[in-house]
């Protein structure tokens, strides 16, 4: 909905929600979701009224922020579900995600724990539980995913990739693999 206001906004407020939201996107990245608004507002060359102004809540900065990331989180496990191969769809989502965790500590956060009735993260979560759900139930029954696994192992995931610090792909990558390994069916 935010998105559709920017386009009615003189150029000047346009150009300081533009600075806001980078500063916000960098920030939160870098350092998680610790930073006050009031240093965000700082670090964007505005003031903390017009932060306000445009986003009245810390949850609804996070939400605007964090929007593309929940977008590429659907889109990995709807292109794991279209895989023919269930368990390569499942390896690709679960090493996409986990990419996307350990690069950007702030949306860990949002998306696992911080924010969790934030209706936008809320609704996607659900979706997306649901479909990784799915996406292991095929996988179990092609018979290469452990028979105990289950969608709270991923959440385990996420909760170990919040914790990386100054992740990188290829740490991404091995802690994805790890996981991976160890959820195989032995065969």
């Amino acid at each position: 909905m935010t998105r559709n206001l920017t386009h009615n906004l003189r150029s000047d407020a346009r150009d300081n929600r533009d600075r806001i939201m980078a500063v916000a996107r960098e920030v939160f990245a870098a350092e998680g979701l610790d930073v006050s608004m009031r240093e965000i507002a700082r670090r964007a060359g505005v003031g903390p009224a017009t932060l306000y102004r445009r986003f009245p809540t810390k949850e609804a900065l996070v939400v605007e922020a964090f929007a593309e990331q929940v977008e590429a989180c659907t889109r990995a496990v709807d292109e794991g579900l279209a895989h023919p191969d269930p368990w390569e769809g499942f390896r690709w989502t679960v090493s996409e995600v986990c990419r996307l965790h350990v690069l950007d500590r702030g949306f860990a956060a949002a998306f696992s724990t911080a924010y969790p009735k934030a209706v936008d993260f809320t609704a996607v979560r659900d979706s997306a539980f649901r479909k990784l759900g799915e996406l292991i139930r095929r996988a179990k029954a092609a018979g290469r995913l452990r028979a105990d696994f289950s969608v709270d192992d991923v959440v385990l995931l996420l909760m170990a990739s919040a914790g990386v610090r100054n992740g990188t792909p290829a740490i991404a990558r091995r802690l994805a693999t790890l996981f991976l390994d160890g959820s195989a069916e032995l065969h």
